[in-house]
Protein backbone atom coordinates (compact mmCIF):
# COMPACT_ATOMS: atom_id res chain seq x y z
CA UNK A 1 0.00 0.00 0.00
CA UNK A 2 1.30 3.16 -1.17
CA UNK A 3 1.39 6.29 1.43
CA UNK A 4 1.69 9.83 1.67
CA UNK A 5 4.67 11.33 4.56
CA UNK A 6 3.90 14.84 3.83
CA UNK A 7 1.36 16.31 5.95
CA UNK A 8 2.35 17.84 9.29
CA UNK A 9 0.43 19.75 11.88
CA UNK A 10 1.10 22.09 14.79
CA UNK A 11 -1.62 20.69 17.41
CA UNK A 12 -2.18 23.30 20.42
CA UNK A 13 -1.03 22.44 23.95
CA UNK A 14 -0.94 23.77 27.30
CA UNK A 15 2.73 24.21 26.51
CA UNK A 16 2.79 25.96 22.82
CA UNK A 17 2.30 24.03 19.49
CA UNK A 18 3.24 20.59 19.17
CA UNK A 19 4.62 19.74 15.51
CA UNK A 20 3.25 15.98 14.56
CA UNK A 21 3.70 14.03 11.51
CA UNK A 22 1.20 12.67 9.71
CA UNK A 23 1.57 9.24 7.67
CA UNK A 24 -1.36 7.53 5.94
CA UNK A 25 -2.20 5.37 2.92
CA UNK A 26 -2.73 6.93 -0.58
CA UNK A 27 -5.61 5.26 -1.44
CA UNK A 28 -9.02 7.34 -0.33
CA UNK A 29 -11.00 5.75 2.49
CA UNK A 30 -10.67 5.89 6.31
CA UNK A 31 -8.45 3.82 8.34
CA UNK A 32 -7.58 3.37 12.24
CA UNK A 33 -5.41 5.28 13.67
CA UNK A 34 -1.51 5.10 15.12
CA UNK A 35 -0.16 7.41 17.46
CA UNK A 36 3.53 6.79 17.20
CA UNK A 37 5.88 7.92 20.02
CA UNK A 38 9.58 8.30 19.21
CA UNK A 39 12.63 7.54 21.45
CA UNK A 40 14.10 10.42 22.97
CA UNK A 41 15.89 11.43 20.18
CA UNK A 42 12.47 12.68 18.36
CA UNK A 43 11.31 12.06 15.05
CA UNK A 44 14.58 10.55 13.54
CA UNK A 45 15.01 8.63 9.84
CA UNK A 46 14.42 5.31 11.82
CA UNK A 47 11.05 6.34 13.02
CA UNK A 48 10.04 8.00 10.21
CA UNK A 49 10.77 4.49 8.09
CA UNK A 50 8.94 3.28 11.38
CA UNK A 51 5.91 4.99 10.81
CA UNK A 52 5.90 4.86 7.02
CA UNK A 53 5.88 0.88 7.86
CA UNK A 54 2.66 1.08 9.66
CA UNK A 55 0.94 3.32 7.47
CA UNK A 56 1.58 0.65 4.36
CA UNK A 57 -0.13 -1.98 6.74
CA UNK A 58 -3.21 0.25 6.38
CA UNK A 59 -3.00 2.99 9.25
CA UNK A 60 -3.35 6.57 9.96
CA UNK A 61 -0.26 7.41 12.07
CA UNK A 62 0.64 10.35 13.78
CA UNK A 63 4.06 10.89 15.23
CA UNK A 64 4.27 13.75 18.03
CA UNK A 65 7.69 15.44 19.03
CA UNK A 66 7.51 14.52 22.34
CA UNK A 67 10.26 17.92 23.41
CA UNK A 68 8.07 20.46 21.09
CA UNK A 69 8.40 22.75 24.26
CA UNK A 70 12.00 22.68 24.47
CA UNK A 71 13.31 22.15 21.30
CA UNK A 72 11.89 24.35 17.73
CA UNK A 73 10.20 22.65 15.44
CA UNK A 74 11.79 19.97 13.58
CA UNK A 75 14.48 19.61 15.66
CA UNK A 76 15.98 15.89 15.58
CA UNK A 77 18.43 14.84 18.27
CA UNK A 78 21.57 13.08 16.94
CA UNK A 79 22.36 9.23 17.49
CA UNK A 80 25.63 10.21 19.60
CA UNK A 81 26.68 10.72 23.19
CA UNK A 82 25.23 14.57 22.75
CA UNK A 83 22.22 13.59 21.65
CA UNK A 84 21.27 11.35 24.15
CA UNK A 85 22.45 13.07 27.04
CA UNK A 86 20.50 16.36 25.87
CA UNK A 87 17.37 13.34 25.00
CA UNK A 88 17.55 11.90 28.78
CA UNK A 89 18.10 15.82 30.08
CA UNK A 90 14.80 16.74 28.71
CA UNK A 91 13.46 13.61 30.12
CA UNK A 92 12.90 14.30 33.29
CA UNK A 93 12.95 18.12 32.69
CA UNK A 94 9.24 17.58 31.31
CA UNK A 95 6.35 17.72 33.77
CA UNK A 96 4.44 14.04 33.46
CA UNK A 97 1.10 16.48 33.32
CA UNK A 98 2.69 17.58 30.20
CA UNK A 99 3.04 14.34 28.82
CA UNK A 100 -0.53 12.93 29.53
CA UNK A 101 -1.54 16.48 27.80
CA UNK A 102 0.36 16.29 24.45
CA UNK A 103 -1.32 12.55 24.47
CA UNK A 104 -4.40 13.81 24.69
CA UNK A 105 -3.95 16.16 22.33
CA UNK A 106 -2.80 13.86 19.48
CA UNK A 107 -5.51 11.47 20.25
CA UNK A 108 -8.15 14.01 19.94
CA UNK A 109 -6.34 15.58 16.38
CA UNK A 110 -6.08 11.59 15.25
CA UNK A 111 -9.58 10.68 16.11
CA UNK A 112 -10.79 13.35 14.38
CA UNK A 113 -8.67 13.35 11.10
CA UNK A 114 -10.73 12.88 7.64
CA UNK A 115 -9.14 9.90 6.98
CA UNK A 116 -9.25 7.83 10.54
CA UNK A 117 -12.22 5.91 11.50
CA UNK A 118 -11.80 6.82 15.01
CA UNK A 119 -10.61 3.79 16.45
CA UNK A 120 -7.27 4.47 18.03
CA UNK A 121 -4.04 2.76 19.06
CA UNK A 122 -0.90 3.78 20.47
CA UNK A 123 3.12 2.23 19.63
CA UNK A 124 6.23 3.26 21.54
CA UNK A 125 9.90 2.93 21.59
CA UNK A 126 11.80 3.46 24.36
CA UNK A 127 10.60 6.73 26.05
CA UNK A 128 8.17 6.36 23.32
CA UNK A 129 7.59 2.81 24.87
CA UNK A 130 6.41 4.32 28.44
CA UNK A 131 4.93 7.44 27.06
CA UNK A 132 2.24 4.45 24.85
CA UNK A 133 1.78 2.88 28.07
CA UNK A 134 0.60 5.98 29.32
CA UNK A 135 -1.29 7.00 26.51
CA UNK A 136 -3.48 3.71 26.61
CA UNK A 137 -4.78 5.16 30.03
CA UNK A 138 -7.13 7.19 27.83
CA UNK A 139 -10.43 5.41 27.65
CA UNK A 140 -10.39 5.42 23.38
CA UNK A 141 -7.26 3.91 23.07
CA UNK A 142 -8.23 0.04 22.36
CA UNK A 143 -4.69 -1.18 22.28
CA UNK A 144 -1.00 -0.03 23.02
CA UNK A 145 2.16 -2.00 21.99
CA UNK A 146 5.32 -0.67 24.01
CA UNK A 147 8.73 -1.48 22.90
CA UNK A 148 11.31 -1.81 26.11
CA UNK A 149 9.04 0.74 27.68
CA UNK A 150 12.16 2.63 29.48
CA UNK A 151 11.88 4.38 33.53
CA UNK A 152 7.65 2.62 34.23
CA UNK A 153 9.57 -0.45 36.72
CA UNK A 154 11.62 2.61 38.64
CA UNK A 155 8.99 5.33 38.54
CA UNK A 156 11.29 7.64 36.70
CA UNK A 157 9.36 9.39 33.80
CA UNK A 158 9.00 13.21 33.98
CA UNK A 159 10.33 16.20 36.67
CA UNK A 160 11.54 14.81 40.24
CA UNK A 161 11.28 11.61 38.57
CA UNK A 162 8.13 10.17 40.81
CA UNK A 163 5.60 9.31 37.95
CA UNK A 164 2.51 7.06 38.82
CA UNK A 165 2.43 4.58 35.87
CA UNK A 166 2.42 1.43 37.90
CA UNK A 167 -0.33 2.75 40.09
CA UNK A 168 -2.73 3.70 37.00
CA UNK A 169 -2.62 0.19 35.53
CA UNK A 170 -6.20 0.02 35.91
CA UNK A 171 -6.93 2.73 34.23
CA UNK A 172 -5.58 1.09 30.55
CA UNK A 173 -8.68 -0.64 29.25
CA UNK A 174 -7.15 -1.90 25.74
CA UNK A 175 -4.92 -4.59 25.10
CA UNK A 176 -1.51 -4.46 25.92
CA UNK A 177 1.65 -6.07 24.07
CA UNK A 178 4.53 -5.22 25.57
CA UNK A 179 8.06 -6.20 24.06
CA UNK A 180 11.73 -6.34 25.36
CA UNK A 181 15.20 -7.17 24.93
CA UNK A 182 16.71 -9.76 27.81
CA UNK A 183 19.98 -8.18 27.32
CA UNK A 184 18.40 -4.62 27.51
CA UNK A 185 20.17 -2.84 30.80
CA UNK A 186 17.84 0.24 31.04
CA UNK A 187 15.28 -2.61 31.85
CA UNK A 188 16.99 -5.39 33.60
CA UNK A 189 15.34 -8.66 34.46
CA UNK A 190 14.58 -7.56 38.15
CA UNK A 191 12.77 -4.59 36.99
CA UNK A 192 10.67 -6.31 34.38
CA UNK A 193 9.36 -8.50 36.56
CA UNK A 194 8.20 -5.33 39.14
CA UNK A 195 6.14 -4.51 35.68
CA UNK A 196 4.77 -8.23 34.95
CA UNK A 197 3.84 -8.43 38.26
CA UNK A 198 2.11 -5.49 38.70
CA UNK A 199 0.01 -5.94 34.98
CA UNK A 200 -1.08 -9.08 36.36
CA UNK A 201 -1.99 -8.29 39.95
CA UNK A 202 -4.25 -5.43 38.31
CA UNK A 203 -5.81 -8.07 35.97
CA UNK A 204 -4.52 -6.12 32.91
CA UNK A 205 -5.49 -7.82 29.59
CA UNK A 206 -1.47 -7.70 27.86
CA UNK A 207 1.13 -10.12 26.15
CA UNK A 208 4.51 -10.46 27.21
CA UNK A 209 7.27 -11.01 25.07
CA UNK A 210 10.66 -11.33 25.86
CA UNK A 211 13.83 -11.99 23.07
CA UNK A 212 17.46 -12.49 22.85
CA UNK A 213 18.11 -8.48 21.68
CA UNK A 214 19.84 -5.59 23.38
CA UNK A 215 18.09 -1.73 23.69
CA UNK A 216 17.55 -0.52 20.33
CA UNK A 217 17.06 -3.74 19.24
CA UNK A 218 14.24 -2.50 16.64
CA UNK A 219 16.20 0.78 15.39
CA UNK A 220 17.23 -0.09 11.74
CA UNK A 221 20.16 1.84 12.19
CA UNK A 222 23.56 1.21 14.34
CA UNK A 223 24.99 -2.01 16.08
CA UNK A 224 22.14 -2.77 18.07
CA UNK A 225 19.41 -3.31 15.27
CA UNK A 226 18.91 -7.46 15.14
CA UNK A 227 16.44 -7.51 11.37
CA UNK A 228 15.30 -10.60 12.32
CA UNK A 229 13.62 -9.53 15.75
CA UNK A 230 12.46 -6.35 13.94
CA UNK A 231 10.47 -8.25 11.88
CA UNK A 232 8.63 -10.97 14.21
CA UNK A 233 8.05 -7.80 16.77
CA UNK A 234 6.39 -5.82 13.84
CA UNK A 235 4.33 -8.91 13.16
CA UNK A 236 3.00 -9.05 16.08
CA UNK A 237 2.39 -5.53 16.47
CA UNK A 238 0.45 -5.54 13.65
CA UNK A 239 -1.59 -8.26 14.22
CA UNK A 240 -2.80 -6.71 17.51
CA UNK A 241 -3.72 -3.40 15.58
CA UNK A 242 -5.29 -5.28 12.73
CA UNK A 243 -7.49 -7.35 15.27
CA UNK A 244 -8.57 -4.76 18.15
CA UNK A 245 -9.34 -1.84 15.24
CA UNK A 246 -10.65 -2.97 12.46
CA UNK A 247 -13.40 -5.80 12.84
CA UNK A 248 -11.53 -8.89 13.72
CA UNK A 249 -12.02 -8.66 17.39
CA UNK A 250 -16.17 -8.38 17.66
CA UNK A 251 -18.75 -10.83 17.61
CA UNK A 252 -20.22 -11.82 14.08
CA UNK A 253 -22.95 -10.16 14.60
CA UNK A 254 -21.85 -6.97 15.13
CA UNK A 255 -19.14 -7.57 12.31
CA UNK A 256 -22.25 -7.98 9.98
CA UNK A 257 -21.63 -11.45 9.68
CA UNK A 258 -24.84 -14.40 9.99
CA UNK A 259 -26.53 -14.29 13.61
CA UNK A 260 -25.69 -16.97 16.18
CA UNK A 261 -28.31 -19.88 16.04
CA UNK A 262 -29.50 -21.40 19.09
CA UNK A 263 -29.81 -25.12 19.08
Amino acid sequence: MTIKDNEQLDLPTPNGPMRTYVFRPTAPGKYPGLVLYSEIFQVTAPIRRTAALLAGHGFVVAVPEVYHEFLPAGTVLAYDQAGADKGNQLKTTKEVASYDADARAVLACLKAHPACTGKLGVMGICLGGHLSFRAAMNPEVLAATCFYATDIHKRGLGKDMCDNSLDRIKEIKGELLMIWGRQDPHVPREGRAILYNALTEAGANFTWHEFNGQHAFLRDEGPRYDPELALKSYGLALELFKRKLNEGDLPATEAGGPKETKH
